[in-house]
């Protein structure tokens, strides 16, 4: 590693009917705050959990979804949202799907990025986007501060929604491939950890125990068995309304809707032949051979 290490710098603030990056600039870092970044339905939610029951020593009672704030997000609005979190005494966790140059990044703090396949990405972003309620539109919409379209309810067609995305790159959402990208360029840093997806369902406890250790995040060995129940995705199913926002108001059939199903693979019987060598070949033209292969979870190395 140099000597001279180059922090990523801010260059830009992104508005839509979601971002606010304006509330980073206002952000006050302290020394241990832990900030988990994706694109989006990567396993963030996953992953916010995975931190809160080992920084709390396996507590099932956790609201964690009140405790590790969307911090980019607009709602409530950062008037609001700040002194919220600067009220916190715990360890922070935060969560953002901001791209690197649209973040103020502090070399105080830990990162931890996670990756998923683009097409897993779009399949559990299609099923959190279909089943979003009026509340969820009003929000992201109507609450004041907007800047750029409204979101709109998605096709009915799932084919539709991944061509958008594809033509579009990340549409009607935000950029896909920078997002990995700006990420990946940085992956050297010392106080950022990369995880793929497949890591958390290959190997969670093994993936677990390395986030621990990055962290500097001491573990209970007695509470170990507790601390890994509580982050399994049936434990997680069954007890939504504490890790989802605003325990699951915003969609159709709640919190159990948002957090769906975990697996990856369900576009193999949509996609045709020729989709999946469209999507593998952008993904290596926009992100390169070693970035790619990571996103597509067929390495275990950062």
């Amino acid at each position: 590693m140099p000597s001279t290490i180059h922090w990523p710098q801010k260059t830009r603030e992104l508005h839509s009917h979601h971002f606010d990056s304006t509330i980073w600039n206002d952000f006050h870092f302290r020394a241990d705050d832990i900030v988990i970044a994706t694109y989006a339905k990567s396993g963030t939610t996953w992953m916010q959990q995975i931190v809160a029951q080992m920084l709390f020593n396996g507590n099932p009672d956790l609201a964690v979804a009140d405790m590790s704030p969307w911090l980019d997000l607009r709602v409530p609005p950062k008037e609001v949202k700040l002194p919220l979190v600067e009220a916190q005494t715990h360890r922070r966790f935060l969560k953002t799907h901001l791209p690197v140059d649209a973040l103020v990044y502090s070399p105080q703090a830990r990162y931890i990025y996670i990756g998923r396949d683009g097409r897993d990405v779009l399949w559990s972003l299609y099923n959190h986007h279909s089943h979003g309620n009026a509340a969820f539109y009003e929000a992201l919409n109507d609450t004041p501060g907007r800047i750029g379209p409204p979101l709109l309810p998605p096709p009915a067609d799932i084919r539709v929604y991944w061509r958008d995305w594809m033509d579009k790159d990340g549409y009607p959402f935000w950029s896909f491939w920078e997002n990995i990208r700006g990420w990946w360029a940085i992956r050297d840093l010392p106080n950022l950890l990369l995880i793929h997806f497949n890591d958390l369902k290959r190997d969670m406890p093994g993936t677990m125990r390395r986030i621990a250790q990055f962290l500097d995040i001491p573990i209970d060995e007695s509470r170990w068995e507790n601390i890994v129940t509580y982050c399994t995705f049936d434990w997680m199913k069954q007890h939504a309304t504490q890790s989802v926002p605003l325990g699951g108001a915003f969609w159709d059939g709640g919190a159990g809707t948002f957090i769906n199903k975990g697996v990856n693979g369900r576009w193999s019987d949509t996609l045709t032949a020729a989709d999946i060598t469209e999507y593998e070949t952008r993904a290596l033209q926009e992100l390169g051979a070693e970035c790619a292969k990571w996103l597509a979870g067929q390495s275990h190395n950062q």
